[in-house]
């Protein structure tokens, strides 16, 4: 009895063990997506400053839109606040997380080792008759047995800590502007900027249309101009939808490309033909200016995104549906196989002492009976 007791707790150990890794990496793999989602907002909100900052210096140098160029630094320098607020929560609680867990899993391993450990010493000393240390053996196992249940607290703990969490992820779904979750990435921020969105879509739309409008009137003499692609549609909703641009249109950005064979690079003194129209420093700030545009439509659909919190939805999602269900079995189980453990601990230790007592009571028998 003793013997399978032993090889009982051996394997309900060892089983225990690889299944608290298991929810571990299941646990960080979670936190992860998380961080990660923190990590992507933050960057396609610096890279959509950047693209602000760059069309305020372009203003700038141009020596226009001095409110628009002071509004936009503004603007920009509102956004990379948050984005570096998020980065500090992000790498804070990734820390903190991360840590906890760890410590979680190494204290795991240890408890359960060491009640192994005491199990096993006190099964052999009692195999080979070591009466003498068998009491303080049984007090080293009641000992690492108070510990083991407080192992199993911690796991129950943990299965509905988790719980819990997946419920916070379920009502962010719900409600992403007024959550627990939004410590870590603050949706109720980035909404703020959802009427300055709406704006620059209100700007380009209306900048594409003058632009194609000069295009119209430009069409008698020079026919090989295409017109622009507008990727808003009319007001107010200013939705940005360049899947509905017509096959003959251009982006912002190929500007430049047809305005270059009308640019006069004026190298070595060479003279510009009849064709050629615009300097090569009135085509560089078109250049530079489109480039802008075109970086900040670029990251426009992320924006977007970002500010409906669609990103984050999406990451909760992920972890509600692939991850959530794993760890609150995972730490159920956990918190299972350490029960069983101090419970085959416990049967081990009490047969012992019933052993213990019947040989003493043997022995003072046959030295009653001497």
């Amino acid at each position: 009895m003793v013997i399978i007791l032993l090889l009982f707790a051996i394997v309900t150990s060892g089983l225990t063990i690889a299944i608290s890794a298991k929810f571990n990496n299941e646990a960080r793999t979670s936190v992860n997506i998380i961080i990660k989602t923190a990590n992507d907002a933050a960057e396609i909100i610096h890279n959509a400053t950047g693209a602000l900052k760059d069309i305020q210096e372009d203003l700038v140098e141009a020596s226009v839109g001095v409110e628009a160029s002071g509004n936009l630094y503004s603007t920009a320098d509102k956004f990379d606040a948050t984005a570096e607020n998020i980065i500090k929560k992000a790498r804070k609680n990734r820390h903190l997380i991360n840590k906890a867990f760890k410590v979680v899993f190494v204290i795991t391993i240890v408890i359960i080792s060491l009640n192994l450990i005491a199990a096993t010493t006190l099964s052999v000393s009692g195999l080979l008759k070591f009466w003498r240390v068998l009491y303080l053996l049984m007090v080293i196992c009641w000992l690492m047995i108070v510990i083991g249940w407080l192992l199993f607290g911690v796991y129950l703990f943990l299965e509905n800590f988790s719980n819990d969490a997946c419920t916070s992820l379920f009502n962010f779904e719900e409600n992403p502007y007024n959550n627990s979750l939004s410590y870590i990435i603050p949706c109720d921020e980035l909404l703020s900027a959802k009427s300055f969105i709406s704006e620059v879509g209100g700007g380009i739309y209306n900048l594409v249309n003058e632009v194609n409008s000069n295009i119209s009137n430009l069409q008698g003499t020079f026919p090989n101009l295409v017109y622009l692609c507008n990727p808003f549609t009319a007001p107010p909703q200013y939705l940005y939808q360049p899947e509905n641009c017509p096959p003959s249109s251009i982006q912002i950005g190929d500007i430049p490309k047809v305005l270059k064979p009308y640019t006069c690079f004026d190298d070595g003194g060479e003279k510009c033909n009849n064709q050629e129209f615009i300097s090569s420093s009135e085509y560089e700030v078109v250049e530079s200016y489109t480039s802008s545009i075109q970086n900040l439509l670029n990251v426009y659909p992320s924006m977007e995104k970002l500010i409906g919190c669609e990103l984050v939805k999406d990451a909760f999602s992920e972890v509600l549906l692939k991850h959530c269900k794993p760890l609150r079995k995972l730490a159920k189980t956990v918190w299972l196989g350490i029960l069983l453990l101090e419970l085959i601990i416990m049967y081990s230790v009490v047969l012992w002492m019933r052993i213990k007592v019947v040989h003493e009571h043997s022995y003072h028998v046959s030295h009653g009976q001497g």
